[in-house]
Formats: structure tokens, C-alpha cells, sequence
């Protein structure tokens, strides 16, 4: 693997197979009674949150903490960022510190590219804008694969606000690395202008490409970055978007339901499907510490799985 994840794109399909891998013989570990490994003692991870979050952040933090490292939180609200310090500035602090790794999200596109060239540690991208967000694609395909196999000629179909989603361009780009073949499917609004040169096929028509779906995965419409009226209504996006119940019945026994979160219930997904057997919404949460947990491993080069505390 190289020195960073900053894009999903960095990942061959070796890297992406071996970080999977990583993190199932993790989820073993993590089944135990005592989950905590040794394997990067001594080793720093900061995490670097210029953006509000729950899950990602919560999720850094207890995967390098399983793996026994120092973690340092940094929060730009309460930091000298809200006196106007600039990243370069706050990168340079940390590596003063002796930072192994950072994970950062920030609300500008690039930042994770720039913070790589000022920092001696790993720099893994935890949401940039609306760029990507690799490991949240990294823990997708490590949830679909536990449920369905290989992903190989899998059928992915992601539905939503693609414009604003970094979590859509990272499932792109990892899934066609690993086989799957990826639908979007959105009103033209919310479709990037770009999007033409991704590796994924693009419908309007969300019923005609349920029938065709191993997998449907449900985008927020982040409202918090739209400075225009996108579509028409709440409830016209939702009645031609939202997987409602009537949609949910007729997807076929095998089909699952996922969503990165947070949900906005009853637009874009309906409460007793988001909470259906087929749905792996919660799932995704637990399998993001232990897919985090391989890629800090894996960049840190931690000591072998088999440690003292086995």
C-alpha cells in the first residue's frame, strides 16, 4: 500500500483485496472478550476534524485505540483554527508533536492531498468536501462482501444527492476496482457535471433499476450544502427517489439496503426499511471500526495479528 489513503482511487484492486482480508481476520479479534491488540503501541494517530461527525470520527478513535495507539482529538470549534490559524500551520504543529497519522475531514476538497505534503506521517482522508471519503467505501464493500460473497459482477445501485456525496465517488471508484457494476440514480439536478467519465452507469428511473439490484444504497440529500432549490419538493423527490415500503416489497429475497447515515427517515429511505432485515445500516457502523482498523494497520505497519495478548 502507499504512505497515504487519500483517495479510493489510490487502492489497486490488491490493495482493496488486502485491507478487506485485513480487517475480516480483525472482526475475529473483535468478537473476543478482550479486543484491544498491541500492534501499534507506542504509535500516535491524530484525528483532525474541521467537520462535524459522529460516526467516522467515533469510529477513528476506537479503531486505533483497539489497536493500542496514542490518539490525540483535535476539533477546529475550541482550537486556535477559530482564530484563524491555517491548516499548514496546524500541520506543522502536529508534526512538532510526532504524529504518526492523521486522519482528517475538512470541508474543502484537496485539503487530505495538501496536509499529505507537509507531514512526514500517513494521512488518511476521512471526508473532503465533496470529494471522497475512501474508507466509508472500503467499509461498504467489506459489509457487502460479508453478506453476498465476492463482488465480483455484483449489481450496486446508489441513489440520491450523487452532487454533494463524497461517499458516492469513493463506492465508485473502489467497486468497479473490484468488479461490481455500479448504477446511479438520481434526478439530473444532482447528477456532477463529470459524472460521465466515472466508471458507472447513470438512470433517472429508480423502479426500473430496483429488479436489476444486488444491492440499493440510499445517499442523504445534504441539505447543509445546497444553495439552490434542486428539485421541487421534499415529498416529489421522495415519491420518485425514496425507498419506501411499496419499492422495499418488491426487491428481490437476496437484495440489501444500505445507507452511510446520518438518515433523514421518511425522505430518502422509510423508517420500517431502514430497520428491515435486508437493511445493513447498523451493521455498517460496526464494520467501520474494524475496516478502520486494517487500513491503520496496514499503514502503520503494525506488528503481527497474532500478538502477546492472543
Amino acid at each position: 500500500m502507499k504512505r497515504h489513503l487519500i483517495s479510493a482511487a489510490d487502492l489497486s484492486r490488491d490493495d482493496a483485496l488486502l485491507i478487506l482480508d485485513t480487517a475480516d481476520e480483525l472482526a475475529r479479534i473483535s468478537d473476543r472478550s478482550i479486543k484491544k491488540l498491541p500492534t501499534l503501541r507506542g504509535r500516535t494517530v491524530v484525528n483532525l476534524f474541521f467537520e462535524d461527525s459522529t460516526r467516522t470520527r467515533i469510529s477513528f478513535e476506537a479503531a486505533a485505540k483497539r489497536l493500542s495507539a496514542d490518539v490525540i482529538n483535535f476539533s477546529a470549534k475550541g482550537s486556535s483554527v477559530s482564530k484563524g490559524e491555517s491548516l499548514k500551520d496546524t500541520a506543522l504543529t502536529l508534526e512538532a508533536m510526532g504524529a504518526d497519522a492523521v486522519v482528517i475531514r475538512h470541508g474543502a476538497s484537496g485539503a487530505p492531498h495538501r496536509l499529505a505534503g507537509w507531514v512526514r506521517g500517513s494521512v488518511v482522508n476521512a471526508g473532503d468536501g465533496t470529494h471522497e471519503h475512501p474508507t466509508q467505501a472500503l467499509l461498504d464493500a467489506f459489509t457487502m462482501r460479508r453478506r453476498l460473497g465476492s463482488l465480483e459482477g455484483r449489481r450496486v445501485t446508489i441513489v440520491g444527492d450523487i452532487l454533494h456525496s463524497r461517499v458516492a465517488r469513493s463506492n465508485v471508484l473502489l467497486l468497479s476496482t473490484l468488479g461490481a457494476e455500479v448504477t446511479l440514480v438520481a434526478p439530473p439536478t444532482l447528477l456532477p457535471v463529470s459524472v460521465g467519465s466515472w466508471p458507472c452507469e447513470v438512470s433517472y428511473d429508480l423502479d426500473s433499476m430496483l429488479p436489476k439490484s444486488d444491492v440499493v444504497m440510499m445517499l442523504r440529500v445534504q441539505r447543509e450544502r445546497m444553495n439552490a432549490a434542486f428539485f421541487p419538493t421534499e415529498r416529489e423527490y421522495s415519491r420518485r427517489y425514496g425507498l419506501d415500503r411499496d419499492r422495499a416489497a418488491k426487491l428481490d429475497d437476496g437484495v440489501i439496503v444500505m445507507h452511510p447515515g446520518p438518515m433523514n427517515r421518511g425522505m430518502e429511505i422509510a423508517a420500517e426499511v431502514a430497520d428491515s432485515p435486508r437493511s445493513t445500516i447498523v451493521e455498517q457502523v460496526a464494520n467501520g471500526v474494524t475496516t478502520r482498523m486494517a487500513v491503520l494497520y496496514l499503514l502503520l505497519g503494525g506488528a503481527d495479528l497474532g500478538g502477546e495478548d492472543q
